[in-house]
């Protein structure tokens, strides 16, 4: 987060320069003049409601951070944040769950903003063996699972690469949302024991994307992963919930996923 208790101005300009943007800049996307612009930033002007709003859109400011400006502005908050688990966000909620279901056997889950587990598929729990309980107690942190020395780092086969791969995407969604919880989450997992250089024990993969590859017994199973969010969302926990669906990158995983979810829907 930018920052609470600041003028609006002080707000807009914070993002502004986040997203490498001059005054000239936004005033053409926001289609006013610069110097209105400069007034609104130095507290000269107060803007209207909408204005935060058009300003805030051309930017790409997080819907919480909206909150936070145009309760700055003097406005009350526009955008509502429920639990998932909200009657209102029934559809949502079941639009995630038949998303998980659907992607069996091959593993699926839902995180929060700051990488807490929100739901996962049966195709999950079965890679979690033997992680240390602490990292499994709720709120489970998605990042610090698989990262930790106690959790699945040390069944990662190309942990180096998985690791930067990570590190990597918690600084751009940083970047983009300036979260405070996102700030802590990548100075804990930096501070982790460094990786050992990759093992890659499987095929070669290419470079079209990052696997994660973690043995499983003697098995090493290698994945690709996609990333699902909902678009055009008003409320702020959609906006903020991302699904994390992984597919087999090779034939030996496809296999042995299938057999494993043979396994659990005949016992």
């Amino acid at each position: 987060m930018i920052g609470t208790g600041k003028p609006v101005g002080e707000h807009i300009r914070a993002w502004r320069q986040r997203r490498r943007m001059s005054q000239l800049d936004l005033a053409l996307e926001a289609e006013i003049s610069t110097r209105h612009l400069s007034f609104l930033e130095t507290g000269r002007a107060q803007p209207s409601r909408e204005m935060v709003l058009r300003l805030a859109d051309q930017l790409e400011i997080p819907l919480r951070e909206r909150n936070v400006i145009l309760v700055a502005a003097g406005f009350a908050p526009v955008f509502p944040e429920r639990p998932l688990a909200d009657p209102g966000l029934a559809q949502a909620r079941r639009a995630v769950e038949v998303i998980l279901k659907g992607h069996e056997p091959y593993p699926a889950l839902a995180v929060d903003l700051r990488w807490n587990l929100v739901a996962a598929n049966a195709a999950v729990a079965p890679l979690l063996e033997g992680v240390a309980p602490e990292l499994l107690a709720e709120p489970v942190n998605v990042v610090r699972l698989a990262l930790h020395p106690r959790g699945l780092a040390s069944r990662t086969a190309n942990l180096a690469e998985w690791r930067a791969h990570l590190i990597e995407r918690l600084r751009r969604q940083l970047d983009l949302t300036a979260d405070d919880g996102l700030a802590a989450l990548l100075e804990e997992v930096r501070g982790y024991p460094p990786a050992p250089a990759s093992d890659r024990r499987g095929e070669d993969l290419g470079l079209v994307a990052t696997p994660y590859q973690l043995m499983a017994g003697e098995r090493l199973l290698s994945f690709w992963s996609t990333t699902t969010v909902f678009g055009s969302a008003v409320d702020i926990t959609l906006s903020e919930l991302t699904l994390e669906t992984f597919f087999p990158a090779d034939p030996a995983t496809a296999e042995a996923l299938a057999q494993a979810h043979a396994a659990r829907t005949s016992a």
